[in-house]
Formats: C-alpha cells, structure tokens, sequence
C-alpha cells in the first residue's frame, strides 16, 4: 500500500514555515509598546491604551474583491497588501475609532513564499500608512480550492474610541458642508465593471494609459485616510467612507433623517480612468459604483470649512439641506 505525507495532497508545511520565518522582521517594523509577544504565537496581543474615559472597541473586515484578479493576472502583487489595510481603516475612522491593529488571512491553491511575502509586504506598508500593529495572520494553503496562482485575501482591523466621539454624527444638520477627500483612484470597488470593461472592449492591460501601462493606474492602491482623520477629528461630525455603492449609497449612511446631501456635480474632480472608464458605463450607475475620484467625505460645519479644507487638502463638494434622506446632483 502507497503511504502518502501532507505534501503529497499539495499542502508544503516547509514553504509555510519558511514564510513564517522571512516575515517576521517585516512585521515588526509595525509594532508600537502596546504590542505583546511577538508573531508566532496562537493569537495577537495588545495593551488597550489608557487614556480613555469611555473607550469603546471597534472592528472592521474586508477583502480586496476582484481587483486581486487584476493583480494576479499581471504578476504585480506589490500593492493590494495597501489596499486590504486601507478597505478597513478607513471604515474604522468613519466611527471616530483609531486603529490599534490589524489581522490578515491569505488563502491560496498552492503556497508560493515569495509572492506571499510581496502581498505581507504591502499589507505591512498599509499599516504603516495607517499607524496601526500587525499583530497577527494566518496564510492557508488549500488545493483544489483556488486554481493556479489565484489566491485570496482578508483583513481585520480593530480601533478604539472615545464613547461621545461616537455620538457626534447626531450633530449633523442641514447648513452643514461637505468636504471631499481626493482617491487615488478606483480604490478597491467596481472591479467586476472594470473588468468587464476592458473584457468586452479588448482594451489591453499593457495598453498605454496617461503615459504608462494602464495596469499600472489600475492597481494604483486605495487612499488611507488615517492621519488626516486623527489631525482633524475634532473638527469633523462624520465621515463617510466612499467605497461599493460610491456617493449614492455611502453618504445616506451618515444622515439623520430629514437631511439631503446636495452635492454639486461641477465641483467633482474626477480623474482620468474614470473618464475612460465611463465611457462605457451608464450614467445612472457611475456614481453607483465608482468613487469618481471622492475617496472619503467630511461633514463639517460651516465655520470649520477653510480650516479643513487646509489641513486635508480636500474641497468643497456640496452641502446639507432639508429633504429625503438621499444624495442629489445638481
């Protein structure tokens, strides 16, 4: 009788141990004094701070979605890393909860160390964009559940607030301004449209595109808004992170009842791929499903518009009035 070992069924515990081994001192670079232990170990430590009346912990998770395709299918693995961190800080700071730390999950058909370190590089840059530890992972090596080099990835954020902080969205009000964050671009959502795109119209990812390879604008890695939330919060009522549902569905998000979002539409700056991109989209669902270059929006009062805008480099997109609780062009 044939006796079999786990790397006969496709699993390499070495090529994961390995892995293990080489990121360790990556990950380090992200910890701060409230780290406990190191990476290893069966789960993450971390020392609340202690400068808090009311804390309350927040958490957030996300995944890159079809972007990754993208990714893959180029061999440029660099920076959905940034993207994974970014999808779920900037939820966090949305509830007024800075980010401790953060988890990650790599599943994958057949482990390769070195792409695998290219992704857990990326994620480790995004944490530090956004001030948070690494404090943990889990990389999963599952034959017959991915094919060839797709692999998937998750990330789990948790942030800590202040219990009135968490209260100031109740002080939204019509008279109030928005403020919009420039993205860098698509961010991580619309991708399956994007995809679709350059599918049906044999629109190549080597084509040339603003001076470079289109791919190259297309993984451009989502925006972290972290350090501007934590110099500002205390002049902002909400936040609203700018991600699947685009301007349409996030924005509603952050509104008491009886308060439209006004926003007025020449005051957009897009950017170019969403030009390109928009070409083949219909106009009811580009605000649906792109950020259109508004990666997070501020809700302000009117008295804190220059400072702001200032300090965030953002501008002014529009403001609140009475009405439906809704999202208007004009």
């Amino acid at each position: 009788m044939e006796k079999l070992n786990y790397k006969d069924s496709g699993v390499d515990i070495v090529e994961g141990n390995a892995l293990v081994e080489n990121l360790k001192e990556l990950v380090k670079q992200t910890f701060n004094p409230n780290v406990l232990g190191g990476i290893g170990s069966f789960s993450g430590a971390f020392l609340l701070p202690n400068n808090y009346k009311e804390p309350v912990l927040l958490a957030a998770t996300d995944g890159v979605g079809t972007k990754l395709k993208l990714a893959i299918d180029s061999g440029i693995l660099d920076s959905v890393g940034i993207d994974l961190v970014a999808m779920c800080v900037n939820d966090l700071i949305c509830n007024f909860a800075t980010p401790l730390f953060f988890l990650d999950y790599y599943a994958t058909g057949k482990l390769n160390k070195d792409s695998a370190l290219e992704v857990i590089r990326g994620i480790t840059q995004g944490c530090l964009e956004a001030e948070c530890a690494l404090i943990g992972g889990e990389s999963a090596e599952m034959p017959g559940m991915y094919q060839h080099k797709d692999f998937d990835l998750a990330g789990f954020a948790v942030g800590i607030a202040e219990r009135a902080m968490m209260q100031r969205e109740s002080q939204v009000k019509a008279g109030d301004i928005l403020i919009a964050l420039p993205s860098s671009g698509i961010h991580s959502n619309g991708y399956s449209l994007v995809r679709k795109i350059l599918s049906s119209h044999h629109i190549a990812l080597d084509s040339t595109f603003e001076g470079k390879p289109l791919i190259q604008t297309l993984l451009t890695p989502t925006k972290i808004y972290v350090k501007t939330f934590k110099k500002l919060q205390n002049k902002i009522k909400a936040l609203a992170h700018i991600t699947g549902g685009g301007l349409i569905e996030n924005l509603p998000r952050v509104l008491p009842q009886n308060v439209c979002a006004k926003i007025i539409t020449k005051n957009i700056q897009s950017l170019p791929i969403f030009d390109m991109l928009c070409q083949y989209v219909e106009e009811e669902d580009k605000y649906r499903t792109f950020n259109m270059g508004v990666g997070m929006v501020l809700i302000v009062e009117n008295s804190e518009v220059d400072s702001v805008i200032k300090e965030s480099g953002g501008y002014v997109l529009g403001e609140l009035i009475n009405g439906e609780k809704a999202v208007k062009f004009l």
